[in-house]
């Protein structure tokens, strides 16, 4: 059986016509945000996408049916679902979810599997996974989908609940180009600039569409990271995020939890102990980060248009 994906009447059409088109992740509405908020926030990504100038296509499994382009019916059905029941989908999951039939949300790595086996080359989220704070081999396989996976995802840097030092070390090892959107150091998700310098600093989106056209002219075959800071009036300073991060870190060690309950835990406890404030902002660094990756697409899609044929 081969791996099929079904694609939205409007994505299809997008693809179709060599429209630019942006893939967003469903794990931000299933294991990111609470209930209202993830639907709107996951509307919102996709408006912003569209303000761009992209087509949106959120990308999750639905009782089996690998999905680019969920319906507002589909968002909504998974914003809903109980604890528990949505499988977090990375790529050692499709299998299991398409085998059994499940409901699967796409982390960074999954949503990259399928971006690329459809054709979409940018794909915007808000953070990515990294190496857990003193647990150096506790890797999130969103590093290791980068080093193979050639898609470019644009980003508020590594959530900064990680180790990002040895973050930045992985992403080297696998040959990741780590870029910074009109910014000279590593984002850190509530926190504009982490101090850890990028790869390179580019200053507009055809900067990065003649980048990412290249890498895939070169055939190496390597996802491309764009770092874009959370905008400046909704940053976190770090006398507010960073005791969190450090009390929720703990808790997480204390309590025994690991693999992939860690983020969702911290993430949850970093805003009970930030009184909502990381809430707004992860809100705010999402919908920005569609709206670049939107732009990117679109300078990419002129970069790579095919000239019409003179009449």
């Amino acid at each position: 059986m081969s791996f099929q994906i079904t694609l939205s009447n409007e994505v299809a059409d997008a693809l179709r016509r060599q429209r630019p088109v942006v893939a967003l992740e469903s794990t931000v509405i299933t294991h990111g945000l609470p209930h209202p908020i993830n639907i709107e926030t996951a509307l919102a990504m996709e408006q912003a996408v569209r303000d761009g100038g992209a087509v949106p296509a959120t990308v999750g499994v639905i009782k089996g049916e690998i999905i680019a382009g969920l319906s507002h019916e589909h968002i909504e059905y998974l914003a809903q679902a109980p604890a528990g029941r949505v499988r977090k989908c990375s790529r050692r999951d499709f299998a299991i979810a398409v085998g059994l039939k499940q409901d699967a949300a796409t982390t960074v790595a999954g949503t990259m599997i399928v971006a690329h086996k459809v054709g979409i080359q940018l794909f915007a989220t808000g953070g990515i996974g990294g190496v857990h704070r003193g647990q150096p081999f506790d890797v999130s396989a969103d590093l290791i989908e980068l080093g193979r996976t050639p898609v470019t995802v644009v980003c508020a840097g590594a959530k900064s609940i990680l180790d990002l030092p040895l973050t930045l070390e992985v992403l080297e090892t696998h040959g990741v180009p780590v870029l910074g959107m009109q910014c000279d150091h590593l984002p850190a998700f509530y926190r504009r600039d982490s101090g850890l310098p990028v790869n390179q600093r580019i200053d507009s989106a055809a900067e990065a569409a003649r980048i990412i056209h290249a890498s895939h002219a070169l055939q190496i075959n390597h996802g491309i990271l764009i770092g874009v800071p959370v905008p400046q009036e909704h940053e976190l300073p770090d006398d507010v995020i960073d005791p969190a991060i450090q009390q929720a870190t703990d808790e997480a060690h204390a309590r025994g939890i690991t693999g992939n309950a860690v983020t969702p835990y911290i993430l949850g406890r970093v805003l009970e102990l930030t009184d909502g404030k990381s809430l707004v902002t992860n809100q705010a660094l999402l919908v920005n980060n569609g709206r670049v990756a939107a732009q990117i697409a679109v300078a990419l899609s002129e970069l790579t248009a095919v000239p019409k044929p003179m009449a």
